[in-house]
């Protein structure tokens, strides 16, 4: 073994154990190993960007411009209306949502396509009184299927195409439909399988929430007011009023100094704040019950009361009602407090929204967004399936899955959830469909697969041609064009692939492929692409599906390198294992989002995945072999 491939060999193991850590963040690691090939060596600086290049990063990037157009418009929405029957029952509304999912999954991004079909499923979910999550992790899956049966229904698609493409026999990358032939029965099969047998494999979450979406317990903060029921009361007297009501509390704050664990027997104060743990269609009743106000709504018209009153206003202080509702209604830029208030209490509004994977939000506060000052909205709560947080709720770091219920103008609750890409759980009316941009979004998107699918040009260039269009007709506004990309993705993308090609000059992708051949694939050529298809699936529920592709397409090709047979069928092997992320909640994009929504544990995805994952194996397996012959 030589010293680079020792040396691209402790990089690569170190980028999968971070993968796996998950402290950081995929695109972090990803150039952290970029990094250390160029001072290593493994790399020269003058190919350390070459990634970034790559037409597989070029081809996501346009991708995503087209699939945010599709959305924003209104055409998939209006698509979704017409195709999902009205008063069907459950085995054919499971089939048509979860069908339509992976038939839209094929040709836009399956992200945008889960966001789109989530609120529908909630919506049939009620109709069918059954619980939420029976609903949405079969469309989550199913979106998931659909993306592997063309070049751009996901990101590992495209990055086997490219290598594919750089191999030294010049095959050239793979077409729009050549992940066809197999991606379609395995999803087909697949969607089957979830609609007739396999959505009773989902644990039952049935939890109370607002509208009867199964959100779980919200951790909120409410203020004891001076005149309150709870003033003078011990811990032990309003926790037994709360448990009546399906409540409890997990902190208090006195004095902006949190306590974790109050003692029973604390005698509570007015001006206290109450950490409450509710469901949202109770927070009424405690809050009446118990003398209590929601400590965001309330806090910046009491700011105002507090600082009149130092200052001897009397007659500003007797009309609290009046500032009160003006606060809410308060434009977001604090240089216009003194405007007249937008519209009247009638148009304040309470609305959850999910949060989706992604940097706009992970891991940033309600304070770090400035939700008050720039969106004018209230962070009334948080449901986070699972966890508490420590941290007062303005300054809790949100995370994928945590749905927040948020106060304020429809307006502005509309721009808050554009610009963040969260999801409304109650309704479509935050997007208004236009019919022109739709048509227009639909006939670009269906121009550039044509483009490629017919061989009229390359698949990169027919979508960087498509994203251009998008944008020279409008039929995506201008702000959303680089809301659209998700860039951590092509971060993650552009520097893996400098890593990868070092796998490959090194010879140490053909070491690590020799010895999986010689050790646990006995040379047997189809036990080795079995071994293949089922790495890339147990790396791909651990760790982000491109990192997975960009890391088993160098293997994929030294195996069948080291075997001296037909590349093709590991590649696709490896297509085909990348997106099969059914067994935990951090695999897939999709998974994660319907976390909260659906009121998961981890260990929920399993049930339903591995059933799943096993169908996929008995499908893929002998379609490989006679599809790409060995």
């Amino acid at each position: 073994m030589t010293p680079d491939q020792v040396t691209v060999l402790l990089i690569l193991g170190m980028v999968v154990g971070l993968f796996l850590w998950g402290r950081w963040r995929h695109d972090v690691v990803a150039v952290s190993a970029l990094v250390a090939c160029v001072w290593s060596g493994l790399v020269t600086p003058e190919n350390a960007f070459s990634g970034f290049g790559h037409p597989a990063v070029v081809t996501v990037a346009c991708m995503l411009i087209m699939s945010k157009a599709l959305q924003v418009s209104g055409a998939v929405e209006v698509l979704a209306r017409h195709a999902l029957p009205p008063k069907a029952g459950l085995v054919f509304s499971l089939a048509a949502l979860t069908g339509l999912g992976a038939l839209l999954s094929g040709f836009m991004n399956n992200v945008g396509a889960m966001a789109l079909l989530m609120p529908i499923a909630l919506k049939v979910s009620t109709r069918l009184s059954i619980p939420p999550g029976r609903m949405l992790m079969p469309l989550a899956f199913g979106t998931i299927l659909g993306g592997m049966t063309t070049l751009i229904g996901t990101p590992p698609n495209l990055i086997v195409a490219g290598f594919r493409a750089g191999m030294a026999d010049a095959r050239g990358p793979f077409a729009m439909f050549d992940f066809a032939a197999i991606g379609v029965p395995v999803a087909v099969l697949g969607v089957l399988f979830i609609a007739l047998l396999g959505w009773r494999f989902v644990p039952k979450r049935q939890t109370e929430g607002l509208e009867g979406f199964d959100t779980g317990a919200y951790l909120t903060e409410a203020r004891i007011l001076k005149d309150g029921a709870s003033v003078g009361k011990t811990l032990a007297e309003v926790e037994k009023v709360l448990e009546d009501a399906g409540a409890q509390v997990v902190g208090l704050v006195r004095h902006e100094m949190r306590i974790s664990a109050p003692s029973p027997h604390r005698t509570l104060r007015a001006d206290d704040i109450l950490v409450i743990e509710a469901a949202a269609d109770t927070l009424s009743t405690v809050l009446s019950t118990l003398g209590l106000k929601l400590e965001e709504s309330g806090r910046p018209s009491e700011r105002e009361e507090e600082k009149k009153e130092k200052n001897g206003d009397r007659a500003a202080a007797g009309t609290e009602a009046t500032r009160e509702a003006a606060a809410e209604k308060e434009p977001p830029d604090e240089d216009k407090a003194d405007e007249k208030p937008r519209g009247d209490a009638a148009e304040i509004v309470l609305v959850e929204l999910v949060v989706l994977p992604g940097p706009i939000l992970s891991g940033r506060s309600a304070s770090d967004i400035s939700l008050r000052t720039r969106y004018g909205l209230n962070l009334l709560a948080v449901s986070r399936q699972g966890n508490r947080s420590v941290e007062r709720l303005r300054s809790m770091a949100l995370r994928p899955g945590d749905i927040l219920l948020l106060q304020g103008p429809p307006g502005a609750i509309a721009e808050f959830a554009s610009d963040t890409g969260c999801v409304p759980l109650a309704g479509r009316d935050l997007q208004i469909p236009n019919k022109r941009k739709a048509i227009q979004a639909s006939l670009i998107m269906l121009l550039a697969v044509a483009a490629a699918a017919l061989g009229l040009m390359p698949a990169s260039v027919a979508f960087l041609a498509g994203a251009l269009f998008t944008l020279l007709l409008r039929a995506l506004p201008l702000r959303h064009v680089y809301d659209a990309i998700d860039w951590p993705v092509i971060i993650l993308l552009g520097a893996l692939f400098p890593l990868a090609n070092a796998m490959q000059s090194t010879g140490a992708a053909d070491l690590i492929a020799r010895g999986l051949m010689e050790w646990v694939a006995q040379g047997n050529p189809v036990l080795a692409l079995g071994l293949v298809l089922l790495v890339t699936m147990f790396l791909s529920d651990l760790m982000n599906n491109a990192a997975t592709a960009a890391v088993m397409c160098p293997v994929a090709i030294g195996s069948a390198a080291a075997l001296g047979v037909n590349p093709d069928p590991f590649l696709m092997a490896v297509a085909i294992g990348a997106s099969c992320a059914f067994l935990t909640p951090i695999g897939h994009q999709n998974n994660t989002m319907i976390l909260g929504p659906g009121g998961f544990r981890f260990g929920d995805y399993w049930k339903l995945g591995l059933p799943l994952e096993v169908l996929v194996v008995a499908v893929s397996m002998p379609l490989l072999l006679v599809v790409w012959p060995l």
